[in-house]
């Protein structure tokens, strides 16, 4: 359906209104990382979180871990290397602890020769003069190297108390107030309880609040509306689906196979076992058991296997005359890239063509971590464009009589069968991995690897873990291992306040931003593996706290002392998910099909755009928009093509699909503005809505009263409720000019019209429905 401009130009006072709430929102929604770590009491420097970050900047990438592009066999990343003799001076030492006028690299970063001067001048890279004196001091200071402070084992630092601390609820202020008092900052005062009910359900569901339950929990107190807000909404379906949703991202769940004959592929099945795990409160480390090797575990059932569907999410190519090698190497490539980054938050692919230039991992120990994926009966081409094949090998069949038995949380309607991608091992014998030079599939070396993890990470034991997909789960969750845990209490910060305490949440290696509470961090990610990798736990835990129910007011004083807002004295204004937007009009309109599960749906999509981005061959070359239920499913739903995904998604920064992604962008744009005034979605919603509430209501005040329940979870104050009125008296008095243009403007989306007794009352309250969907407060968390 095409996208058509019905939103007339606004009155001069209701474009302020709305100019002045979007406008608002600018200065909020795309906060940066900031880094600032206070020294230590007694003043001495540390060298993760001083030193390191600037040796890492603009030293590393030729004195690091990369043997190759090692200059003048110097190596800074280690303390042997540092105070090591200089391979052409013997008498001479990079550094010396405690003597900085003994250190050859302070003499020459302090340097005024271009000859002599550290970094050099055609490296385009320089030292402030503030990074020069930590790095002087650090020197001064005896020079101490420590180990990367993500490759430590997290540890329960004692929580900090202060009598004079009336504000915090939990162990994690404890620790935010700490920072804050260091800082000269004090928290925000508890958010009004309308925006934090919003606030709850946004989070928890991605779906609004409906009238009623708001007028129950407006009714009681604030501490027994949270409490049994959030207790009721953690059990609900549509928890599961809001937590699947951020899931897909990681996954890299599609519903087409990518390249250029794009075709149809049948994996959603894997996405209904997502919910269902969600909606088990499956522990984390089950969770990702199951989805690494559920294949491999002692007798396992059908569930299990469906979850590897993880696994073969990756892009898989129907050109044909491809070399199959090529293309079965890059989906092993994807397989150990997305565990890498998603469950250890490391840029492990980095190491793919040369030892990494930064984190202490080599390209033997990438191949090593690619072996656990390399031993499967996948190939790299199966089927050409057009071909009935709808997943590859290795396979699983979903019967019919599956879904009466251990299968029986997926929504499949019909009788047929549904085949899905999942992992297998070879029974008999075991493939070979190689190292290959420069990554490239036909360069194999004569190096030859087994399987086993990062020795900087943790050492894989293999008289306790067996050298398989099996073996890395227990591996990765294992109590020495530093990072699964930081990772994921990381992952879940950041869906509630927009950014992880490590701000880089993909990157926990050397480059990746230093945690802005550490001890915080550590105290989460032990208290959660302690509490059994409970996720309904955890989002309790932080739910429960100040910081989460702190108003997102900003003053001034704020805004220049935090202005990234780095101490959390203030909660985050953060415009919701892509598919949130979705879910929140349709919600609220009354018109979204609460259907759990199924296959992916095809609604509103401007004409035209696959047909012209298609070779014309297969099942997806033409878009066919669905009808019925199928247009008003939740956004999680909404059919992935990866050659050409959702663009209603996309311009809000959603998520491709083409690779794991554990981060979305978050940007404001013109075109923003554009889709939610007239993207057909949002004016079938605010049509249905203007109709309803116009029919049960006897004045427009009380439908707009309602209105704004529904929108924004909150009543109208006073002036709002005058401009709304106004304004829909302004647009009620022009339809009545021309009757025809009121009847064009409801004539949007394929719901049908309703009878009415007002059909002019109807399109002005439609128009206010739109003004208010186009508020920033609609949209947005705060």
């Amino acid at each position: 359906m095409p996208f058509s401009p019905c939103f007339r130009p606004l009155g001069r006072s209701l474009f302020v209104y709305l100019f002045t709430a979007v406008f608002g929102f600018i200065n909020f929604a795309c906060d940066n990382p900031q880094r600032d770590v206070s020294l230590s009491g007694d003043g001495v420097l540390s060298y993760n979180f001083h030193v390191r970050p600037i040796l890492s900047d603009k030293c590393f990438a030729c004195h690091g871990p990369d043997s190759k592009k090692r200059e003048a066999g110097l190596r800074l990343d280690t303390p042997e290397g540092a105070y090591a003799a200089l391979k052409d001076r013997p008498s001479a030492h990079a550094i010396v602890p405690g003597k900085p006028a003994s250190s050859e690299a302070i003499a020459r970063i302090f340097s005024s020769d271009p000859g002599e001067l550290m970094p050099p001048p055609e490296s385009n890279l320089s030292l402030t003069e503030s990074e020069k004196d930590l790095l002087l001091r650090w020197v001064k200071q005896g020079a101490a190297y420590e180990p990367h402070w993500a490759f430590v084992v997290p540890q329960k630092a004692d929580v900090p108390v202060d009598r004079k601390d009336q504000w915090s609820r939990n162990e994690i202020d404890r620790f935010l107030w700490r920072s804050m008092k260091h800082q000269g900052l004090k928290p925000n005062e508890q958010a009004e309880i309308p925006f934090l009910l919003k606030r709850v359900a946004l989070d928890l569901t991605g779906l609004p609040l409906s009238s009623d339950a708001l007028i129950k929990y407006t009714g009681m107190s604030v501490d027994q509306a949270m409490d049994q807000l959030v207790d009721s909404l953690l059990m609900t379906p549509a928890f599961a689906e809001r937590m699947a949703g951020f899931w897909l991202d990681v996954s890299r769940y599609s519903d087409s196979f990518g390249y250029q004959n794009d075709n149809y592929r049948t994996q959603w099945p894997y996405r209904d076992w997502v919910i269902h795990a969600f909606r088990k409160n499956m522990p984390y480390d089950e969770f990702i058991t199951w989805q690494l090797a559920g294949d491999l575990l002692p007798n396992p059932t059908k569930e299990h296997i469906l979850a590897t569907g993880f696994n073969r999410n990756h892009k898989y190519t129907e050109e044909e005359g491809v070399i199959d090698e090529e293309y079965r190497v890059e989906y092993v490539v994807d397989k150990t890239n997305t565990f890498s980054k998603a469950i250890l938050g490391l840029t492990m692919e980095c190491a793919q063509c040369h030892d990494h230039k930064y984190d202490p991992v080599s390209q033997e120990d990438y191949f090593s971590l690619y072996a656990f994926f390399n031993n499967t009966p996948e190939k790299g081409f199966e089927g050409g464009a057009g071909s009935a094949v709808r997943s590859k090998t290795p396979l699983m069949t979903i019967e019919p009589k599956d879904l009466e038995g251990i299968l029986s949380f997926i929504n499949h309607k019909d009788t047929t069968s549904v085949v899905v991608s999942v992992m297998e091992e070879f029974r008999d014998t075991l493939r070979t991995t190689y190292v290959l030079a420069r990554g490239a599939y036909d360069a194999p070396t004569d190096q030859v690897v087994t399987p086993r993890t990062p020795t900087s990470v943790l050492a894989f034991d293999e008289n306790r873990f067996k050298t398989n997909r099996l073996g890395l789960a227990e591996w990765t969750f294992s109590e020495e291992n530093p990072l699964t845990a930081r990772v994921f209490v990381n992952l879940i910060w950041q869906e509630l306040f927009g950014k992880g305490i490590v701000a880089s949440s993909g990157d926990f290696g050397l480059q990746g931003d230093l945690p802005s509470h550490p001890e915080l961090l550590d105290w989460l990610a032990v208290d959660f593996r302690e509490n059994g990798w409970d996720i309904r736990y955890l989002l309790k835990k932080i739910m429960q706290s100040a910081a989460y129910r702190q108003s997102g007011k900003v003053s001034k004083e704020l805004l220049e002392k935090d202005p990234d807002n780095v101490y959390l004295a203030r909660f985050p204004r953060l415009r919701l998910p892509a598919e949130h937007i979705r879910d929140f009009v349709l919600e609220s309109s009354g018109l979204l099909v609460h259907e759990l599960g199924g296959p992916s749906v095809k609604p509103y999509q401007p004409e035209g755009l696959w047909e012209a981005s298609s070779s014309g061959r297969g099942e997806l070359a033409v878009y066919r928009m669905d009808s019925g239920d199928k247009l008003y499913r939740r956004g999680m739903y909404t059919f992935i093509k990866l050659t050409l995904p959702p663009p209603a998604l996309l311009i809000f920064d959603g998520s491709n699909r083409d690779l794991c992604q554990i981060k979305r962008n978050r940007t404001n744009t013109p075109l923003q503005a554009l889709a939610l005034m007239n993207d057909p979605m949002v004016l079938e919603a605010a049509r249905v809505l203007g109709a309803r509430l116009a029919k049960a209501h006897s004045s427009p005040e009380n439908a707009i009263q309602e209105a704004y329940r529904r929108i924004l979870g909150r009543e109208p104050k006073q002036q709002e409720r005058q401009l709304m009125l106004d304004f829909f008296h302004d647009e009620y008095d022009r339809f009545q000019e021309d009757p025809q243009r009121a009847e064009r403007i409801v004539r949007v989306g394929k719901f049908p019209l309703e009878p009415s007794n007002d059909p002019l009352a109807d399109a002005a309250m439609m128009q206010v429905i739109v003004a208010i969907y186009n508020l920033e407060e609609a949209t947005t968390k705060t």
